[in-house]
């Protein structure tokens, strides 16, 4: 790749492509590329002198095909102008997981895989060993907060990466120390069964070379990998890495000891509330313990870590009004955001926005949305964002919806939310959700602060 003068992405918007968008640009090279639509992220990429546009336009693809490499993401419809362009114009063409193993390949790579918290954990890992000072690479799955990026750049050997299961796209990579957090049925349009999930993901496990560190419980074992095989979990003592004596603060934030098989970390502090937080703290120190971090930096790191974005973020948190984004959108992940969140706000009303991402996802889990968004007192859910699906006869979010048990619900487009909102006597907020919905989280904060200050 390095002889490539042009780096050109489709579907540059993309949390993942943006990294590797950065990183190129990095590296010196002529990047530029297109979107279906403008975001945060676009806006930020623009603002770093990548050129985006945001129609289907093949004469804006880098003329030379011998000297533009050409990245693309399986979102993008594979009919889409510039796809057929560049295919047809002998452009060298390559899946971001692709350019992520090659990018990676050589250096010490520490993945976090997993159907939920890897975004977290991965991101966490990269703050503890830039914090202590052993340095880090890294290609995250979200924003950090304690860095504003998704890229970092350091002339570490250590590379974390997200290591993500859609598409088999984990695949490409060879990591030395890698995390498995979750092994639950997702992607069914990709994997057909939770089964086809598992075989997966214990064939990225095969590719470790060093150790494999596993959510207790989860159906992996030493057939499965060369690797040395240890244990975490929030606070079960028969994990190898594991809380012990975690206690929220009045706030959420959690304080435990850290048992690991070098003996116990004492007085941890989490820098971001609830108990889910404890737990991909744990996962992220057991990582960099295994990679040889000073236990004392760990514990230090841990403490000063700010979160992600659109991961259990508080904009907004008084004991009148408060409200949380998160990225959650698994019926897994909500139930695990929820209880998170009853732990941060005990006694208060959780009045939750949720928007369900695919077509897909919503006909093979609605019992499960249903299950978990139950558990909240009053559910506002709006209609699907398809992202790269078109609809399914019979799939809205009603079947959802008719399924709910919440104490109140009520069923909404997108474009009549902030309407509804502003009338609404709000106590905890939180929306939920991987599509547009994070357009809101301006505006939403903007009406509820003013609320406040009357």
């Amino acid at each position: 790749m390095a002889d490539y003068r042009y780096v050109y992405f489709i579907g540059i918007g993309g949390i993942g492509m943006s990294a590797i968008a950065r990183y190129f640009k990095f590296k010196g090279k002529e990047v530029s590329g297109y979107d279906r639509t403008p975001s945060e992220l676009t806006a930020a990429l623009e603002s770093e002198g990548i050129a985006v546009h945001y129609e289907d336009r093949p004469d804006l693809v880098p003329g030379n095909p011998d000297e533009t490499l050409v990245v693309y993401t399986p979102a993008v419809p594979q009919d889409l102008g510039e796809m057929v362009y560049v295919r047809e114009h002998g452009y060298r063409l390559l899946k971001r997981s692709r350019v992520l193993g090659e990018i990676t390949e050589g250096q010490r790579c520490l993945a976090v895989s997993g159907t939920h918290g890897k975004t977290t954990t991965s991101t966490l890992t990269a703050h503890i060993l830039t914090d202590c000072g052993m340095g880090c690479s890294a290609f995250l799955g979200g924003i950090s907060k304690n860095y504003d990026t998704n890229l970092l750049m350091s002339h570490s050997p250590a590379v974390v990466a997200e290591a993500d299961e859609f598409d088999r796209s984990f695949l490409q990579l060879h990591p030395e120390i890698a995390v498995v957090t979750a092994m639950d049925a997702d992607h069914l349009d990709i994997y057909g069964d939770v089964e086809h999930v598992r075989e997966a993901f214990r064939e990225f496990v095969s590719q470790v070379s060093g150790s494999v560190i596993v959510k207790l419980g989860l159906d992996i074992s030493q057939k499965d990998t060369g690797a040395r095989i240890l244990t975490y979990h929030y606070n079960d003592a028969a994990a190898d890495f594991h809380a012990v004596n975690p206690v929220p603060d009045s706030l959420g934030y959690f304080s435990f000891d850290l048992a690991w098989p070098g003996g116990v970390i004492r007085d941890v502090k989490c820098g971001v509330p609830g108990w889910v937080n404890v737990e991909n703290s744990v996962a992220a120190a057991a990582i960099c313990l295994e990679y040889g971090a000073d236990p004392e930096a760990v514990k230090a790191a841990i403490g000063t870590f700010k979160g992600v974005k659109r991961r259990m973020d508080i904009h907004l948190n008084t004991e009148k009004l408060s409200y949380i984004d998160d990225y959650a959108h698994h019926p897994n992940e909500l139930a695990t955001a929820v209880s998170s969140m009853r732990d941060i706000f005990p006694g208060r009303k959780l009045t939750a926005v949720f928007q369900p991402h695919l077509f897909t996802r919503t006909r093979d889990f609605a019992e499960d949305f249903a299950k978990a968004l139950s558990t909240v007192d009053k559910l506002i859910l709006l209609d699907i964002y398809p992202a790269r699906e078109e609809p399914i006869p019979g799939v809205t979010s009603e079947i959802i919806f008719d399924r709910v048990t919440a104490p109140e619900k009520v069923l909404l487009k997108k474009e009549e939310l902030m309407e509804y909102l502003e009338n609404e006597p709000i106590d905890v907020l939180v929306t939920f959700g991987a599509g547009n919905i994070d357009r809101f989280i301006v505006p939403i904060t903007e009406m509820l602060s003013a609320r406040v200050g009357q």
